[in-house]
């Protein structure tokens, strides 16, 4: 599903991600986009950001993302938000995760917006 305006960008994300969709996923960012793949770690990269989320979509996890804020400037949005995800971990024991999360976006040349910097991980 294109995004057309940034505001639509985390909605298109969480519907690829719940329904386990790493294409969908990945067709979000841009070429040489970065992910904050753990606290400490970036990704860049299609590949690198298939195997990054290829472990989190292993528990079968449902995530909830909500936007907080955005800001557009001359073909850049900066978005804001915070999400909750929960799983089954491979002991079968429940994973719960909640976090904070920025996002860098560019406007395409065909109109739609991609990632270019996601930080799931922003600090609260």
């Amino acid at each position: 599903m294109p995004v057309r305006n940034p505001m639509e960008i985390h909605a298109a994300f969480e519907k690829a991600f719940n329904s386990g969709d790493l294409d969908a996923i990945i067709a979000l960012y841009e070429k040489n986009a970065v992910l904050v793949a753990e606290a400490s770690r970036t990704v860049t990269g299609p590949d690198a950001i298939r195997d990054a989320y290829a472990g989190y979509l292993a528990t079968r996890p449902t995530m909830s993302l909500e936007t907080v804020a955005a800001f557009e400037s001359d073909g850049l949005a900066l978005l804001h938000g915070r999400w909750s995800l929960r799983g089954t971990g491979p002991d079968g024991a429940e994973i719960q995760m909640t976090g904070r999360n920025s996002e860098v976006l560019r406007r395409q040349p065909d109109g739609t917006w991609l990632f270019i910097i996601d930080n799931p991980f922003t600090p609260e």
